[in-house]
């Protein structure tokens, strides 16, 4: 067994983690998780942290769940992987088999990929080439929410609209049509959930008709964008796209990398308003946290504006090395089974209504400026003065130093800038829960109490 100094160097000397200034990473000592049980991270000191998002939004069950682990072990004393490349194998078979009933009716196909940025890449070039078959090749552009995050692919960013991670690649993305997105707390339009609503439909008709007959598809997140903010939709906005999509003509892509797989309370997210896309990307818990594994589902529409002579060219040419992996499609079979048998939906929805009236507490703390909540997703941003708004600045690092002081409390966590994420594993129990809560409200009020972030 290494010793934690030695790792730590290793860390340093070979290691470039994502998203992570490694200016700053050098300068401290890093956590280095050795092993999982529930909803708890162990680190190679013993030191136990309960997982505030879920192992970047991925996990489940807990760490550690008896079934997939068992289910992983039985297939890889079979095969751990073939190619999907003209051939086919069992767990992928039933795997997709299974997405389809869980989806919404008419989503009856299934493309396997590794992440959530492969899915939504995959649903771009499906869109934009489903098009020319159809013979309207004009179909080129694609709409987007300001504030949108799909992914880190060079697809994935062009319909993404986040500056700061987004612009430092400005000459490699291809042109989209943005439209505001509903962020109720920051909206030109009023802090009135149905006045926001309205006018980003209506700013979204107006962007339809402009680029009529040239919109490919429109893709969002439902419900919830994640990395955005966590910006929570107000009700009916969803269904309203999903009209304008349809009044259109053009092809409605859910991006439920994150929001699906029950975060929301729901399997998908688009449940809750009785939304059927066209075109349907899921990853993350897809294998409970487990597995790298994604999917993109599409309808038999799409799908036969695919088929024909090979020489016609129809085919669509993408593919990635580990697509329908069987240990990732053994796991994610395992996940869902577990779904069923503990009836899990159901069971969370008093956890999910304990999750949303402790949040509401937070508002007794001056620095936060508005508590987004959507199942067992949750954003709390936090703001340098509640009256006006105003934002702390980068420099404060204020997202970064509450999670410091969770870390210390025994809570992992990580911002979105200023934005304090909520996402525990599903299998969380209420007192887990309330001492995440706990935990979390402490450190804000720790941190924001502070002179130098008061302007003291």
């Amino acid at each position: 067994m290494l010793d934690k100094q030695t790792l730590i160097d290793w860390d340093r000397r070979y290691l470039w983690h994502p998203f992570t200034q490694m200016q700053d990473w050098l300068a401290e000592e890093p956590v280095i998780i050795e092993r999982g049980e529930g909803v708890y991270l162990i680190d190679t000191a013993g030191n136990r942290y309960i997982d505030g998002v879920a192992s970047m939004w991925t996990n489940v069950h807990g760490h550690n769940r008896q079934e997939i682990n068992d289910a992983i072990k039985a297939q890889i004393d079979k095969i751990a992987h073939s190619t999907l490349l003209g051939y086919s194998n069992v767990p992928a078979i039933k795997l997709a088999k299974k997405l389809v009933e869980i989806t919404p009716q008419g989503l009856d196909k299934v493309f396997y990929s590794d992440n959530g940025a492969t899915s939504v890449e995959i649903a771009l070039k499906i869109a934009y080439q489903y098009w020319q078959h159809k013979g309207e090749p004009e179909r080129k552009i694609f709409v987007n929410l300001d504030s949108a995050y799909h992914g880190d692919t060079v697809g994935a960013m062009s319909v993404g609209c986040i500056e700061v991670f987004h612009r430092t690649f400005d000459g490699l993305l291809f042109e989209t049509v943005h439209v505001p997105a509903p962020y109720v707390y920051r909206s030109p339009a009023g802090n009135q959930p149905e006045a926001v609503r309205d006018y980003c439909l209506r700013e979204l008709e107006k962007t339809l008709q402009e680029f009529n007959r040239q919109v490919a598809g429109i893709i969002i997140e439902p419900l919830i964008q994640g990395a955005g903010g966590m910006i929570t939709a107000p009700e009916g906005f969803l269904k309203g796209v999903e009209t304008l999509a349809r009044n259109s003509n053009t092809l409605l892509i859910l991006d439920e990398v994150m929001t699906g797989i029950g975060r929301t309370g729901r399997m998908w997210a688009c449940e809750h308003e009785d939304v059927v896309p066209d075109i349907l990307c899921t990853a993350k818990g897809l294998s409970g946290g487990y597995l790298p594994l994604a999917a993109t589902l599409t309808s038999d529409e799409i799908y036969n504006a695919f088929l024909g002579e090979y020489k016609n060219l129809k085919t669509f040419f993408h593919g990635h090395t580990f697509t329908g992996n069987q240990l990732g499609c053994a796991a994610a079979t395992a996940n869902l089974e577990i779904f069923e048998k503990e009836g899990l939906l159901d069971k969370i929805q008093p956890t999910i209504a304990h999750f949303q009236r402790r949040l509401m507490e937070f508002y007794s703390l001056d620095h936060v400026g508005d508590v987004r909540v959507c199942g067992l997703a949750a954003g709390v941003e936090l703001v340098r003065d509640r009256e006006t708004k105003e934002p702390y600045t980068l420099e404060e690092k204020v997202g970064i130093e509450v999670c410091k002081a969770a870390l210390k409390r025994g809570v992992m966590l990580r911002p979105i800038v200023n934005t304090i994420v909520l996402m525990p594993p599903l299998q969380i129990s209420v007192s887990e829960l309330d001492q995440l809560l706990d935990v979390v409200y402490s450190s804000i009020e720790c941190v924001t109490s502070g002179s130098r972030l008061n302007g003291g």
